[in-house]
């Protein structure tokens, strides 16, 4: 089983634990409702703990995987796309994960894109409320 599949098994189960040996501990973590990417194992760990609470009928839906023999430049990273559906306070959620491995096979990188834009805000409102509750971030004033 590669991490892009151990990765989907962690996330439809709702082991956030499972993704620890997943992860590079320089991870960034591209969210779709924020410009500067989450930095770091314990906070983007954090952020799926707030993820897996948050979305409610996860479900991954396909799924692409590259390697670097598949692209025009060797030098780069092997990637794994999973297309996702979900929802967040009754808004539905079409969303991708893109996973960028580092050598070992350890994601190093990983961007959110979701649509359609009121789920987007509808994410952001809640995933914030689940930070700030968590103590991963200071609360907006």
């Amino acid at each position: 089983m590669n991490t892009a599949d151990r990765f989907r098994t962690a996330v439809e189960q709702g082991d956030a634990a499972a993704l620890d040996d997943l992860f590079t501990d320089d991870i960034r973590f591209y969210s779709p409702v924020k410009f500067t990417p989450f930095e770091g194992k314990p906070m983007v760990l954090g952020l799926f703990g707030v993820l897996l609470r948050t979305f409610e009928n996860f479900r991954y839906i396909g799924d692409h995987t590259g390697t670097a023999e598949t692209h025009a430049d060797p030098t780069e990273a092997p990637s794994s796309v999973l297309l996702f559906r979900a929802e967040v306070n009754g808004r539905d959620i079409h969303g991708i994960d893109l996973l960028h491995f580092d050598e070992s096979g350890r994601i190093k990188e990983f961007t959110v894109m979701v649509r359609p834009l009121s789920a987007v805000q509808t994410l952001s409102e809640a995933v914030l409320a689940g930070l700030v509750a968590d103590g991963l971030v200071p609360a907006q004033s």
